[in-house]
């Protein structure tokens, strides 16, 4: 076995010894969250689950999980509760809330899949710890909603060693696990690195190939040969190929949130005192794409915006 620091896991995999059952809630049913859960209920777990759009839930009744009109009364129904939700003021009020987590006596682990920053998981961390009840375990997990579908998503894990062993067969319907350190938070900084990467390559790659295209370049060409030389990239390797030469921008993550994550990471770095210079110009790009095209927009429209800029665009060609 891999040592507690860093370990790789696929999915649907057991470490030694089969863990009991657990009684499982699941708050947070967007595009992220309904595919892991459906991966959970899948994979035989039993599942309490609430989400405020009610249309978001009833998929998952008929498939057999439970209904739960609030966080707290999934809380009361679990004895881990997992959540992927958008933004971290809205992990707090789920958490810590009137009628959150915390209002039940039952739950004694608490999953954030969510990207909400290290200090928002260090916060909550530390008001759970007053309560001396509930641990929480830090998992941001990165692969988009094919990998969430699939159960190839890296999940990036935090917190205390022993509650992170008792939840790894859980983590694992999810994809790979990658045991990151013991303090909550860890795994979010992770989460938050990796993604101003992901989203510096799409940004970065925009601006390339709008140049190449209005030069008159194949796109498809340009990708070939990038791929097979020192540029290649996530982006031009999966996204430019299925949301931008396409003209469709629907990879299937929204500019909003991107643009969340990329903000959080330089806001983080800067309270470290770490200076993030590519990152702020980074974060500028996907506000103007935010602002231009909206929250709900595929991030893959900063794209889009490069080609209003450049008055070119960047689409496959008639073979």
């Amino acid at each position: 076995m891999a040592s507690a620091r860093h370990r790789l896991t696929t999915p649907g995999t057991r470490p030694e010894g089969e863990l009991r059952h657990m009684e499982l809630g699941f708050i947070g049913l967007g595009q992220m969250g309904r595919r892991m859960a459906i991966r959970l209920l899948d994979a035989g777990h039993s599942l309490t689950v609430f989400d405020r759009n009610e249309a978001a839930i009833k998929p998952l009744v008929e498939r057999g999980a439970r209904r739960a009109a609030s966080a707290a009364e999934v809380a009361a129904a679990s004895e881990a509760v997992l959540m992927s939700l958008p933004t971290p003021d809205i992990v707090r009020d789920v958490v810590l809330g009137p009628d959150g987590v915390t209002a039940s006596n039952r739950t004694t682990m608490l999953v954030d899949l969510s990207t909400t920053g290290p200090r928002m998981a260090t916060t909550i961390a530390a008001e759970l710890d007053k309560a001396g009840r509930i641990t929480l375990i830090d998992a941001p997990v990165s692969g988009g909603t094919a990998g969430a579908e699939k159960g190839t998503l890296a999940v990036m894990v935090s917190g205390d060693k022993h509650v992170v062993e008792t939840l790894h067969p859980v983590l694992s319907v999810f994809g790979k696990v990658f045991l990151c350190g013991d303090k909550p938070g860890m795994g979010q900084t992770l989460k938050l690195a990796n993604n101003i990467i992901a989203v510096a390559a799409l940004a970065i790659s925009s601006e390339a190939m709008a140049m190449g295209a209005k030069a008159g370049l194949d796109p498809q060409i340009m990708i070939d040969t990038i791929m097979a030389s020192s540029g290649g990239n996530v982006a031009l390797r999966d996204k430019f190929p299925r949301a931008v030469l396409t003209g469709t921008f629907d990879f299937g993550f929204a500019t909003g949130l991107s643009y969340k994550d990329v903000r959080l990471c330089v806001d983080e770095a800067e309270a470290m005192g770490v200076p993030m210079v590519v990152g702020a110009a980074v974060r500028q790009i996907m506000a103007v794409t935010n602002a231009t095209f909206g929250s709900d927009s595929d991030f893959t429209s900063v794209a889009r915006l490069v080609e209003g800029w450049a008055k070119t665009k960047i689409r496959s060609r008639p073979s």
